[in-house]
């Protein structure tokens, strides 16, 4: 029979083996937690109210990168994240400019091989445009996401903190590869193409009405449940890496009694590519017909879209574009018609080209 002291050593003997096992099963699992690296660029989700109840009224882009990611230290269980501070503006501050710069610094980012995925940081306002103008320009499968919040780091059950985490776990998911850049808010997974705001101010606001979302963040797991078929990422014909600027393009909005005020005040501002966001399925009205068709003539790319927000805008459909060399959105909304544009002008100046361009993304 073993003494005490002997017991007592083969105990200890155990006990260290046991965690030494433990220790080093915690480092192999450590070692297989994906590289994710946040970009921040400011919005409400680095925002402050003066009160834990200010949800409207607050002050959007006041905190830092460091910041947002020590609120969330459940982070470090699923992935090795690091930050960055690219921008730190309110969403509705963002142009063609941030764009080219943070569209080169994703590209470069996801080029290295110890970098998994990127999640971007947002405003809400225009994150559905920052999102599908990634989708068109980033050059990689790895996953994109963006993510924002509607109510301020300070608020009463802020929304941040859990949009970022799940957005993390997308981002480092195996499963979200090849699917295209993507907006993760609310438990919910959507396509940077289809997706939109909804709503001025609750947390569900970003939905794809139409087509549906591509899934759900559900206990830590992305779950998909269907892809977007149009190209993006990897598979398209865009390429920002030597561009510093993008070509005009604006929107000119129709409502009853509209009339071509607009259409030729932004012709005269040096527009290369107009989007008129037209009633129903792209109606031309008859006052503004003639300034978009003179448009055209002085080389002006048009393209009908609608106001409307779900739906196809149907090529000879509400106006013979054929007639009229005109390009039709497809289910683009405006806002999204015009990325698609900006980016066309880059590569060609050919309606029949860039129509193929509107059926192809």
């Amino acid at each position: 029979m073993p003494s005490l002291t002997s017991t007592r050593a083969l105990l200890a003997a155990f006990g260290l083996a046991a965690a030494m096992a433990t220790a080093q099963a915690q480092t192999a699992a450590n070692m297989k937690l994906p590289n994710v690296t946040i970009l921040a660029t400011g919005g409400t989700i680095a925002g402050t109210g003066a009160t834990s109840t200010t949800t409207v009224g607050y002050t959007a882009a006041t905190v830092g990168v460091d910041t947002l990611i020590k609120a969330v230290p459940e982070l470090q269980k699923v992935a090795h994240v690091s930050g960055e501070q690219v921008f730190q503006i309110a969403s509705e501050n963002m142009g063609n400019e941030q764009w080219l710069a943070l569209a080169k610094r994703v590209n470069a980012l996801l080029a290295k091989p110890d970098v998994d995925g990127i999640v971007i940081t947002h405003g809400t306002d225009t994150l559905e445009e920052t999102a599908y103008f990634l989708d068109l320009v980033v050059k990689s499968r790895k996953p994109v996401v963006l993510v924002g919040s509607m109510r301020p780091s300070t608020a009463m059950s802020a929304d941040g903190p859990i949009n970022l985490y799940n957005a993390v776990i997308t981002a480092g998911s195996q499963d979200a590869v090849g699917k295209g850049v993507l907006v993760v808010m609310n438990d919910q997974i959507n396509a940077a193409r289809d997706v939109t705001k909804t709503n001025t101010t609750t947390t569900d606001t970003f939905k794809t009405p139409e087509l549906g979302m591509l899934g759900y963040v559900i206990a830590g797991q992305p779950h998909f449940y269907r892809a977007a078929l149009r190209k993006h990422t990897a598979d398209t014909e865009f390429d920002v890496s030597s561009l510093n600027a993008l070509p005009q393009v604006d929107i000119a909005y129709t409502y009853a009694n509209v009339g071509p005020v607009a259409v030729n005040a932004l012709v005269a501002a040096g527009a290369r590519g107009l989007v008129h966001a037209g009633v129903g399925d792209g109606s031309l009205p008859a006052k503004v017909r003639p300034a978009l068709s003179a448009a055209r003539e002085k080389g002006v790319i048009v393209v009908r879209s609608s106001r409307v927000g779900q739906g196809i805008v149907a090529r000879n459909g509400e106006a013979n574009d054929d007639q009229l060399d005109f390009v039709v959105s497809d289910t683009l909304n405006p806002q999204k018609a015009r990325i698609l544009l900006m980016l066309a002008l880059t590569k060609t100046g050919s309606t029949k080209e860039i129509q193929r361009m509107f059926y192809t993304y």
